[in-house]
């Protein structure tokens, strides 16, 4: 879709006007419906109560389509017994006044109209629709699903046949060819390639069969490739499952830590190691704000009894990345074990866990498989600790050399094994950094505030505090953009976020800035 094009609902008084112009050309000058007048200029007499859907390229109008769900529709006028023709039990709205400006007819336009009529009727809980078609346009209208009915309306050189289509029947012949779904811009889950789609569709297989423990040693020895970890252990289970494996594994060192946070992410391992009270204390930062390193190293001179310190490496709160090359120089001189939260860092950026004592990751983030997998890394060796640790938290017996103790999915594996094993990883890492940098970059030139203008895998747009970030998104979202906001803790700050974790392609960001200017009033 040309990058340009904007599909919105009309709001500003310039857009106004540039339909009233495109009113007249089309419906006036083109098909002889209204007379001619000086002005050029045609205003629809159910103005008020329309709901304009447009395309915009740049600030220049390129096409509408309107909707008005009120009765009397502007067919019953010219169709006195409509309701004969329609079908009891469905909540019917109108759509009227299709244009397309001539420079931009057998383009983008027309699908993109398609596509946000689509979800704005559906937004509005309204499920069929009636239209007066032009007779020079039925055959398209058909092609849509619009059945005819009645008689023709209107007059000689402006004849229009009514058609009406339910939602569903629109949805069946048309959306699987001309508009595409929403891009999914979600922290998880997070858009798939078609191979990894087609690993989640094979027949289920038992994880006592060959087969599925070759695939198990396959992806642990890739994800210790792609990260240089000695060892990689398997669970069935997300990245909060792992993070609770790595606390088990934490509690035998039976010494005292810390647990430093800068956001939500951070708040959750502090609440891990409280609910297995663990001995530890808490180091807090601002949410957003990078880690003060050298007040972290201070703290821990004051307090020499601390032996390991747990981090998250990508605070997917506000996409602050902490490298681990520094955590590692606070924490190796001093004696204390680092341990780290991967979940969104890795499969975005290179992970290098190879002095890390233990850290957990997932399968369902930016290695663009599926959750249900989780995923600790160990620097040593580990045996089971069947004293100390709960059965499903015992990171020995996901060690061994079986390594399958429980229960995993082979579908949830086989798409991950895909994952592994399909991607170009220095590619992706290249494609995320560069997409993020210069989508940060053009949000911040439009005015808006990000938590951290460094990310680039997940960004944290901070929303003026007048509006309401599920309003946002869901706005967004009918725009062709999925982002994330229904978290409780994203919702308190008024929080949007565009991650980059899964198959994103330079194109899917083509517009999305603009669309969100649609949204929120942005700086020129």
């Amino acid at each position: 879709m040309n990058s340009r094009l904007i599909f919105k609902v009309a709001a500003t008084p310039d857009e106004f006007e540039a339909i009233h112009a495109l009113n007249y050309r089309t419906f006036a000058e083109e098909i002889p419906q209204h007379a001619p007048n000086a002005e050029r200029r045609l205003v629809d007499k159910f103005h008020a109560e329309n709901i304009y859907l447009i395309a915009l390229d740049g600030q220049q109008l390129a096409g509408m389509i309107v909707l008005r769900d009120r009765r009397p529709f502007s067919l019953d006028a010219k169709l006195p017994n409509l309701d004969a023709h329609m079908p009891p039990g469905r909540r019917w709205v109108e759509v009227r006044l299709l244009a397309v400006e001539k420079a931009w007819r057998g383009s983008d336009v027309f699908a993109g109209l398609m596509r946000l009529l689509e979800r704005e009727v559906a937004a509005r809980g309204l499920d069929a629709a009636v239209v007066s078609a032009t007779t020079r346009q039925r055959k398209l209208y058909e092609h849509l699903g619009f059945e005819p009915f009645g008689p023709l309306v209107g007059r000689e050189g402006a004849w229009y046949q009514p058609m009406q289509v339910t939602l569903a029947r629109f949805r069946q012949r048309i959306a699987p060819h001309l508009v595409r779904p929403p891009v999914n811009l979600l922290p998880g889950p997070v858009a798939l390639s078609a191979a990894v789609r087609r690993a989640l569709r094979a027949e289920p297989a038992s994880h006592r069969t060959e087969s599925f423990r070759k695939q198990v040693r396959e992806c642990r020895a890739a994800l210790r490739a792609l990260t240089g970890a000695p060892h990689a252990a398997l669970l069935p289970g997300s990245g909060t499952m792992a993070n609770e494996v790595v606390c088990a594994q934490i509690s035998l060192l039976d010494a005292p830590g810390v647990v430093v946070s800068h956001g939500e992410f951070g708040e959750r391992l502090a609440d891990h190691a409280r609910r297995a009270r663990l001995p530890h204390q808490h180091w807090r930062q601002k949410w957003g704000e990078p880690l003060d390193l050298a007040g972290l190293g201070a703290w821990l001179d004051a307090h020499p009894e601390t032996k390991w310190l747990w981090a998250v490496h990508c605070e997917t709160t506000s996409g602050s990345f902490t490298q681990i090359e520094a955590l590692l120089a606070v924490c190796e001189p001093r004696g204390v074990q680092l341990c780290l939260d991967c979940v969104s860092s890795l499969g975005v950026a290179p992970v290098d866990l190879r002095h890390v004592h233990l850290a957990a990751s997932t399968s369902g983030k930016g290695l663009a498989a599926v959750a249900g997998v989780g995923i600790v890394f160990h620097r040593e060796l580990v045996a089971s600790a069947p004293d100390r640790v709960p059965r499903a938290l015992d990171l020995g017996l996901y060690a061994s050399d079986e390594g399958v103790p429980f229960t995993l999915g082979s579908n949830v594996l086989g798409a991950l094994h895909t994952a592994l094993h399909q991607t170009d990883w220095p590619a992706k890492y290249q494609r995320v950094h560069e997409l993020g940098t210069r989508l940060s970059h053009d949000l911040r030139a439009r005015g808006l505030t990000l938590a951290d203008p460094a990310a680039t895998a997940v960004i944290t747009v901070v929303l003026p505090p007048q509006l309401e970030v599920t309003a946002v998104a869901d706005a967004l979202e009918r725009l062709g953009w999925i982002g994330a906001s229904r978290s409780r803790h994203l919702q308190e700050r008024g929080w949007l976020q565009l991650c980059l974790l899964g198959e994103i392609k330079s194109t899917d960001l083509d517009g999305l800035v603009e669309a969100l200017a649609s949204v929120v009033p942005l700086t020129p």
